[in-house]
């Protein structure tokens, strides 16, 4: 009985260790809110990317951006104490994958309002085109593998981020018919973007804008 007793209390232990190491996802994790391009046609944003939080810069520098990234993301912090980069990086995965999935339906209007009028054409000329020829993308973005600051600048009071993502990647593309033509859902392909935002500090508006998108 007494080792019973034992085992039990060893088990509640190591159950309570696991806890407090790997927390509890609640699935409200935050996503980024992008700067619209024309506040009257677009909606407000939900939940402002950049909101102050109780967190040590130094700590969160410590996995959140690449080497070289490392003194513009300090000037960055010095220049905007709320700032956050754990938080700004959750919320750069979910404008990435908004961004993409919108895309891939030909929804561009969905996110127009989000970022640079350069890219919002380059979008939709790669709608156009796929429309044209009778196709259709069913991409599903697996998992986003890692993300990082790979770059940051500071002109001014305009701040510029660029996040390099790793994900897997699911593309198949169809006919009109909804016939594969190309791809396999069942073979994801691992990925490499680099995404640039940008935010005047000046401005009482906590929100970042996408102004470029780029592949390794």
């Amino acid at each position: 009985m007494v080792s019973i007793i034992i085992l039990a209390l060893v088990a509640l232990f190591i159950g309570l260790r696991l806890y407090s190491v790997l927390g509890e996802r609640t699935g409200h994790e935050q996503q980024l809110t992008l700067k619209p391009a024309d506040a009257d046609s677009a909606p407000a944003p939900r939940a402002p990317l950049a909101q102050p939080r109780q967190s040590s810069p130094s700590e969160a520098l410590d996995t959140a951006y690449l080497p070289t990234a490392g003194p513009g993301v300090r000037a960055l912090l010095a220049a905007d104490p709320t700032f956050d980069v754990a938080r700004f990086l959750e919320g750069a995965q979910g404008a990435y994958r908004m961004v993409l999935e919108s895309f891939w339906a030909g929804r561009v209007d969905d996110v127009r309002g989000f970022i640079d009028p350069e890219i919002a054409h380059a979008f939709d000329e790669a709608v156009a085109e796929r429309e044209a020829a009778g196709q259709k993308l069913d991409n599903r973005l697996i998992a986003i593998e890692q993300a990082l600051i790979a770059a940051a600048s500071l002109s001014g009071k305009v701040a510029t981020v660029t996040v390099r993502f790793e994900a897997d990647i699911a593309a198949v593309t169809r006919d009109n018919e909804g016939n594969v033509i190309a791809g396999s859902l069942s073979d994801a392909v691992q990925t490499r973007d680099r995404w640039t935002f940008r935010r005047d500090l000046a401005s009482s508006d906590p929100n970042w804008i996408l102004i470029e998108t780029d592949d390794e």
